[in-house]
């Protein structure tokens, strides 16, 4: 059972938060931080292996989408921040982080920032910062996707104007993803749809954040890192995962070449092994 609440923020402002498990003090929290454009409810493919393996999940809305108030301005650091006042909300100590797309870099902005209470983390085709030294950054994206952040990276007006006109374009996943659509992963399907009920908001200001500096260097994380990526991902390439493992102290790689952005989540349970190995 996934139980859902409100934190108050201060100010008018609230945060929307899930918890699975909040009286079982003895499993291993795991913050789950969502994609573009999702709403934070946890993972439920993964319920099967987090039963399994002892593993609470922990998640919440990032402001703009569903239940959460919007914050103009947030940055992939603010995360950090949101995470410590829901664990100290919630009476929880030390905890994972674990992202999927735009989320696992916004897992790993929370490890950086977090060092003595982030154990390990998964980003599973997360972005690396725009700019990177070294990384042709837009390479290998599909039209859409890069015309979606090259709006971004034009400023909030270009990217409004550009949310409004854009359609849903279906070649911006492989053929693999699709395929992954139609089994387990049609999760998808409950937390994309309820993350653009209210509009675009949170979108646009996940776009912008992934274009502009993270308020953070992904190289400060101090714990574990393990990367996943699919040699066939079109929405975040996955020389975005290798910059990130040449440039993390103690981050491990795994690229499945024939996979997607999606499909690549079928080795999301054997990271939640990792997780709970690394985070002991």
């Amino acid at each position: 059972m996934v139980k859902e609440l409100d934190l108050d923020l201060g100010a008018g402002r609230t945060l929307h938060v899930y918890d699975t498990a909040a009286d079982a003090a003895d499993r291993l929290t795991v913050f789950w931080h969502h994609g573009t454009p999702n709403i934070g409810t946890p993972p439920a493919p993964l319920f099967p292996a987090s039963d399994r393996l002892g593993i609470r999940w922990v998640s919440y809305d990032r402001p703009g989408y569903g239940g959460s108030t919007p914050a103009r301005g947030r940055n992939l650091a603010s995360t950090a921040g949101y995470v410590n006042r829901v664990a100290d909300a919630l009476g929880i100590g030390r905890f994972a982080v674990m992202g999927h797309s735009g989320g696992g870099s916004h897992a790993l902005a929370c490890a950086a920032l977090l060092p003595d209470r982030v154990p390990a983390a998964v980003s599973v085709a997360g972005i690396a910062p725009y700019g990177a030294e070294g990384l042709d950054w837009f390479a290998g994206m599909s039209a859409s996707g890069e015309a979606s952040l090259r709006a971004a990276v034009a400023g909030r007006a270009a990217k409004e104007r550009h949310e409004a006109a854009a359609e849903y374009d279906p070649e911006m996943f492989a053929p693999v993803d699709h395929a992954a659509f139609e089994g387990e992963w049609s999760w998808f399907g409950g937390v994309v749809g309820p993350a653009l009920e209210g509009g675009p908001g949170g979108l646009i200001d996940d776009d912008l954040a992934y274009v502009s500096p993270w308020g953070c260097d992904p190289a400060e994380v101090t714990a574990p890192v393990l990367l996943l990526h699919g040699g066939q991902d079109r929405v975040v390439p996955s020389s975005h995962g290798e910059w990130l493992a040449r440039h993390g102290r103690w981050a491990e790689l795994r690229l499945y070449p024939e996979d997607g952005h999606i499909s690549v989540l079928h080795s999301a349970a054997q990271a939640l092994e990792w997780l709970r190995a690394n985070a002991e």
